[in-house]
């Protein structure tokens, strides 16, 4: 079952699977609720006990708190291991805000809201300061999504060598540190800092969190690195050949009386347009992503297009596709059989840097991957 990095990247090797992780916070610990369940799956049907989910991925991305993942996954670290360091490393690094009310740190609040220097120590002490994108510890493909503010372009860091950016006179990105890389992809304007970058020839960059773009959802963007002639994979299109598996961190319903949104105010606006955003992207990428493929668990879009179901691009559908997220609502919350659940526990579980809620949301994650059908990993 075990294939070497060259075997994974291979076009010729297959077929491919893609694994695709959201961004969202410290709702990071959902995903890993899900993944836990897939792991379990997985060894059961490949009666290996000892299979980690880089063995059975060809491509492994994330977004956020979802290349934290990504990259440890990569790395070849089972699921169990990954939730102890995720617990430790979401305490640390949401732990304690800025003291808005100290002089001394007024002026740097306005920036971030989080020191990112407990963010730094711990994925350097998580990934290992001389650990790289290059690494030959790194054991399938790996693609971390950034976005460059100054260009205001996504960046998606990968580690083929063949890449255009991976060892050429315009990048030696297999010379980033996976810390840097990582740190980069997770640096949510507000919380974080931005991440300054040398990205060749003296040029320095500046970085900030993947989920300030069309990608916060990386699932499109990872089919577009594994298949397009820009990037070095080239991966054969085709129901047999390709599938993606993308979970998500939750998600809020939004629901609103007509009279909340006649009196909102700016400071209300500027609360609610950045999730509405990310939201509406996502959606967006479900909806193409449905439209090219065949998908088992298509989700109920609205009442014009519904599941997409035998509306493919072309007729055919291009590649395999499965979506797992989980609706934070009161209702869905307390269909789940782990508790009850009410309207302040939602409020608060959707915030992205609760890290009290990280065990609940773990459980959560747990509770929701009944989801996932042996069926659907047919593959």
């Amino acid at each position: 079952m075990t294939k070497t990095l060259s075997q994974h990247l291979d076009p010729n090797y297959g077929p491919k699977k893609i694994l695709s992780l959201d961004g969202g916070g410290i709702r990071g610990a959902l995903t890993l609720g899900y993944l836990k369940k897939l792991e379990e799956i997985l060894r059961e049907r490949e009666n290996d006990g000892n299979l980690v989910l880089s063995d059975y991925f060809d491509l492994i991305g994330g977004t956020s708190t979802g290349s934290i993942i990504a990259a440890l996954l990569a790395l070849g670290k089972p699921v169990d291991e990954i939730v102890k360091l995720y617990m430790k490393l979401g305490e640390q690094i949401f732990g304690e805000k800025r003291d808005w009310w100290k002089p001394w740190e007024t002026w740097q609040y306005l920036k971030a809201k989080y020191d990112y220097s407990a963010l730094e120590a711990n994925l350097k002490n998580t990934f290992g300061e001389a650990t790289t994108l290059g690494s030959d510890l790194i054991k399938t493909g790996l693609c971390i999504v950034a976005k460059r503010a100054d260009t205001n372009s996504t960046w998606p860091l990968i580690n083929h060598p063949a890449g255009k950016f991976y060892d050429t006179i315009i990048g030696k990105n297999k010379n980033m540190p996976l810390w840097q890389a990582v740190r980069a992809s997770s640096a949510a304007p507000t919380y974080f800092a931005p991440q300054m970058i040398d990205v060749g020839n003296g040029e320095k960059a500046a970085f900030v969190d993947g989920g300030v773009s069309m990608s916060n959802n990386p699932a499109l963007t990872l089919l577009m690195v594994a298949t397009l002639k820009g990037f070095p994979f080239r991966w054969k299109m085709g129901e047999e050949h390709l599938s993606l598996v993308s979970f998500g961190t939750g998600y809020s319903v939004f629901r609103k009386h007509t009279s909340e949104i006649e009196d909102a105010w700016i400071k209300t606006w500027a609360e609610n347009v950045p999730d509405m955003l990310m939201q509406d992207a996502s959606w967006q990428n479900q909806i193409v992503l449905q439209w090219l493929s065949n998908s088992p668990t298509a989700h109920y879009v609205d009442m014009e297009i519904e599941t997409l179901k035998d509306d493919n691009i072309g007729g055919v559908p291009h590649f395999k596709y499965l979506r797992y997220n989980f609706p934070i609502t009161e209702n869905d919350l307390n269909g789940l059989g782990i508790g009850t659940f009410t309207d302040t526990d939602v409020k608060s579980l959707t915030e992205m840097s609760n890290a009290e809620n990280r065990f609940r949301l773990y459980d959560i994650g747990v509770a929701a991957a009944k989801d996932i059908k042996v069926e659907h990993l047919n593959f």
